[in-house]
């Protein structure tokens, strides 16, 4: 992609991944540049995966101006499978910011998702930004409290940092906690490679008698311990807790510290773990305002036609007994489909439609999309909170067909 400038936009060449790795080490911290190497040299993903603005004017090996990293993801809903992506390691150098270079490189991500066969696309962001390039806050990220009640840890368990051997067990004791919520994300096969290998974060499990039963991931003590990611059975996952305190205060003590060693932890609401971590924690600050992961839906019709299981499931349990057509328009492009005795047919795209309700359809603009088909209000909600949400005479199969849903999505950095 090539910009007026002389700016080249491209996937990185191997040669340019040194470049790639100062550049992320300088704006952001060397971790990061760890995380980058393991991208770039994964099966699954490879140096391709990273995006790079490349000025032509400067010397070769100070070339890399900007760049950004391109994931697979999956997201799943209702057990519907999503291809999607994430985009991290976003960095520009200081010399070249404000010139529209990561705009740049998102519509190159964008183009590349789009290109395999993505649906949607989720992001950790900077508060704002990335709203300008068609993402919108859609679902929660769980609350970070204080472990104010540190349980016994169990004899007969051990804990201790994962290998690539644990893996496996990791990935299924997630899986036992993500069969709980209608939204989910679970790690790519590369990213539990990254996480076990990085020094960014520490990846632990509790075994006993030679078999996972627990795992969490954890920030560097220095930085201030935080676990993510618990799943486990009770004596496992207490047992962890233990051991994030046993570490922090030894920490603590070694840097002279005085005061006893702080611990958080992140909650997993829906999830089974949810009934084991969450009486742990400080209470919910009831005026804490939460923090949100971004999503973007670039077409509507694709999504929900990958859905259709799920909404005629939906459609069934609510009652539906007679056929509807339903009419959706986020004003800008509508979709039509028919719901029956057989469920949800084939979805159709429209251009315009302005005045949906006239049209006996209902309206959801475009920023309002993602949140409707994952996030925790559901349509009936969303009307009342925006008001260019509108339901119309189809209020009642709206609010069938999109519930408020749970998420617990699993990233490659911990929202903390």
């Amino acid at each position: 992609m090539q910009r007026d400038d002389k700016i080249e936009i491209r996937g990185a060449y191997p040669d340019e991944l040194t470049e790639v790795a100062d550049l992320l080490a300088d704006r952001g911290e060397p971790a990061d540049a760890v995380d980058m190497r393991l991208v770039a040299f994964d099966p699954d993903e490879g140096h391709a995966s990273i995006l790079v603005a490349v000025d032509r004017d400067r010397p070769v090996g100070k070339r890399v101006v900007a760049t950004a990293t391109l994931l697979r993801e999956t997201l799943r809903v209702g057990g519907v499978d999503l291809p999607a992506a994430q985009v991290e390691l976003v960095a520009t150098s200081r010399s070249h910011e404000g010139r529209g270079l990561v705009r740049s490189l998102m519509d190159l991500a964008h183009s590349m998702s789009r290109e395999r066969g993505d649906v949607v696309q989720v992001m950790i962001g900077i508060p704002f930004f990335y709203r300008q390039f068609g993402y919108v806050y859609s679902m929660r990220i769980p609350d970070t409290r204080v472990l104010d009640i540190v349980p016994s840890a169990d004899p007969s368990i051990v804990v201790r940092a994962a290998t690539d051997v644990d893996i496996p067990a990791m990935e299924a004791l997630q899986l036992t906690e993500q069969q709980h919520v209608t939204v989910s994300m679970p790690h790519s096969p590369g990213c539990w490679r990254w996480l076990v290998a990085r020094d960014g974060s520490a990846q632990w499990v509790a075994e006993r008698d030679g078999v996972i039963v627990a795992t969490a991931r954890a920030t560097p003590p220095e930085e201030g311990l935080v676990l993510g990611e618990v799943a486990g059975d009770r004596p496992g996952v207490e047992s962890i807790v233990a051991h994030a305190h046993r570490v922090a205060q030894h920490h603590a003590t070694a840097a002279g510290s005085a005061t006893s060693a702080k611990v958080e932890a992140m909650d997993r609401p829906g999830t089974a773990v949810h009934s084991v971590i969450g009486p742990l924690l400080a209470p919910v600050d009831p005026l804490g305002g939460g923090h949100w992961y971004y999503a973007r839906i670039e077409r509507l019709a694709p999504v929900l036609d990958l859905l259709r299981p799920v909404l005629s499931s939906r459609w069934t349990a609510a009652g539906g007994a007679r056929a509807h057509d339903v009419v959706l328009s986020s004003f800008r492009s509508h979709v039509r489909f028919r719901l029956d005795d057989d469920g949800m047919g084939a979805v159709t795209e429209g251009g315009p439609l302005q005045a949906p309700v006239s049209a006996g359809g209902s309206g959801v603009p475009p920023d309002v999309i993602a949140p409707l088909l994952l996030g925790p209000h559901g349509a009936l909600a969303l009307e009342r909170l925006h008001p260019d949400v509108l339901l119309g005479r189809q209020r009642e199969v709206m609010a069938a067909l999109f519930p408020p849903v749970l998420s617990d999505l699993l990233t490659f950095y911990l929202p903390v």
